[in-house]
């Protein structure tokens, strides 16, 4: 059985920990919702600059680690004067990397809307981007909310990464602890449990507004 006194006594250090996680997850969960449906938009757009920059962006943002996306801001940026702290580098580079995600799953969305909703809105007056903001897009996202729930998931697991970086989220400060106690295998054991803490409600409350979508549908 894990020691419960390493996380009793080092409560405080994994609330700081825990509380740069969260902070971090929301901040790359709204960013990488804004940046991947712009290029989900890109990559679907008659304009063929955009529709390359779109595909471009995904193709290569989804084929590279996120450590590397990160060391392009943790480590490339001071080459050139500009010096940012992990834990905005690790968030920063956590966004760009899961709108790729986003933005795929955002684009199969937006092909399974039925094209003639866009042929109507269209017939009505309304000018591509309005067509987006007030007919398909609406309808792409309750379509594709399972596997944008997955990508959300998956991003708070994934901003573990921030450690590595001295980004002072959960795993930054279970590596201090660690390194005190000695206890390597305790240690991580809560660390695991508070992961668990924020990915189980959001499974929830993704499989909730799922069945209240269908529901309503």
């Amino acid at each position: 059985m894990p020691d419960i006194t390493i996380f009793t006594d080092y409560f405080g250090t994994y609330m700081k920990g825990f509380g740069n996680t969260i902070l971090s997850s929301a901040i790359a969960l709204v960013g990488s919702f804004l940046l991947g449906t712009i290029i989900a938009v890109f990559r679907i757009t008659p304009l063929k600059p955009l529709q390359w920059f779109g595909t471009a962006y995904v193709e290569f943002i989804r084929n590279i680690p996120l450590l590397l996306v990160i060391f392009v801001f943790f480590y490339g940026l001071p080459s050139i004067g500009v010096t940012l702290s992990g834990f905005v580098c690790g968030t920063i580079g956590l966004t760009i990397y899961t709108a790729a995600f986003v933005a795929e799953a955002i684009r199969a969305g937006i092909m399974a809307v039925p094209k003639g909703q866009t042929e109507a809105a269209r017939a009505s007056g309304l000018d591509y981007m309005q067509t987006m903001r007030h007919v398909v897009l609406p309808q792409a996202i309750k379509i594709v909310i399972p596997p944008l729930s997955n990508q959300f998931i998956n991003l708070v697991k994934n901003s573990s990464i921030l450690g590595a970086f001295a980004g002072l989220d959960l795993m930054y400060y279970a590596d201090q602890v660690a390194s005190k106690t000695y206890a390597t295998f305790d240690t991580y054991i809560f660390v695991a449990v508070l992961y668990l803490v924020l990915t189980l409600p959001l499974s929830y409350m993704a499989l909730h507004l799922e069945r209240k979508l269908a529901k309503a549908g």
